[in-house]
């Protein structure tokens, strides 16, 4: 079957009748008559029974049609794509990402890319809380963790890069107060957290999950072990940056994300603490809700960020330091 008859087709269930169905198709009734029947005999079965009143579709034909619908819209996309292919990019992209990776490593790269194609229009908002996406009219958002679960049917989610959290403290607060020899000290020691809202799990922000990557078993793929440890000090907030500011000023220990302190940490400002151990579930991703038919315009910025966080920047400035 070719395109033009399952137009043919739906025409005739659509309009009831072959003449109506010959004016939708601006083509003669005689020619719509003849290429049905023509059609129903290549196939060898009646695809509509014909009254004087009203042509309705058979059991077949509604097969037919059926599919004929689907396959018809991925034309049209098909089609639509190869000629955004011809055309300069154009139209606005609204992107939501939190407050300290959207400011540090994603609007830079957003300026690269609006540099690259200059009639597309970036709108970045820069937020601790993922917005509705689709209800507020986001294109996506970059976020530090990706959908699961029942959820993930309805949206796009596509890793960026990967990334870790580690544990750090400033050289004077080691000197004052000791090293940590294992996980449990954390407990004697000023911990800073960051309360931020972002936690995707419901998780207690002074509760941090960590793995020892000694006990990783590479071959036989078993995943990491994991631990957690209920930590406490006299200073947090909902401010990450603040967090590290305090701990670069030696006010405690803190959990961050390499790509935020990967300076500090090659500059020696901050040093890794109980270093096999990090948080691993801190990879940077781009949401989305699904939709059949992106504009070109995001599928060029999505593969735009997948290669240029490809590299992990921010492993450069920290000297690849990773767990």
């Amino acid at each position: 079957m070719e395109r033009s008859d399952l137009e043919l087709v739906l025409a005739v269930r659509d309009h009831g009748s072959l003449a109506a169905a010959a004016v939708s198709l601006n083509l003669a009734a005689p020619a719509v008559t003849k290429r049905l029947a023509a059609l129903e005999a290549r196939l060898g079965q009646r695809l509509f029974q014909r009254t004087t009143r009203r042509v309705s579709p058979t059991a077949e034909g509604e097969a037919v049609c059926a599919s004929a619908v689907p396959l018809l819209d991925g034309f049209k996309v098909l089609e639509a794509q190869l000629q955004e292919r011809h055309k300069e990019p154009t139209g606005r992209i609204r992107l939501a990402a939190t407050f300290g990776f959207g400011r540090l490593w994603l609007g830079p790269a957003l300026a690269q890319f609006q540099a690259r194609y200059p009639k597309v229009q970036v709108q970045l908002q820069l937020t601790e809380q993922l917005p509705d996406l689709a209800a507020e009219g986001f294109d996506g958002a970059v976020w530090l963790w990706s959908v699961h679960g029942a959820q993930a049917a309805q949206w796009v989610s596509r890793r960026l890069a990967r990334n870790q959290r580690v544990l750090v403290a400033a050289p004077a607060y080691l000197r004052q107060h000791g090293i940590p020899a294992g996980l449990q000290d954390l407990q004697q020691h000023a911990c800073l957290i960051a309360r931020e809202n972002g936690n995707r799990a419901n998780q207690p922000f002074d509760e941090w999950q960590v793995v020892d990557h000694r006990q990783v078993k590479k071959r036989t793929g078993v995943s990491p072990a994991s631990s957690r440890v209920v930590v406490h000090g006299p200073l947090s907030s909902n401010s990450g940056e603040l967090v590290r500011d305090w701990c670069l000023d030696g006010r405690g220990i803190m959990l961050r994300s390499l790509w935020d302190i990967a300076p500090q940490l090659a500059s020696g400002q901050l040093v890794r603490v109980l270093p096999d151990w990090c948080m691993p579930d801190a990879d940077i991703h781009w949401l989305a809700p699904y939709r059949p038919d992106a504009p070109r315009r995001i599928r060029l910025l999505i593969d735009f960020l997948v290669a240029e966080f490809a590299t992990e920047p921010w492993k450069a400035k920290a000297q690849a330091l990773q767990c």
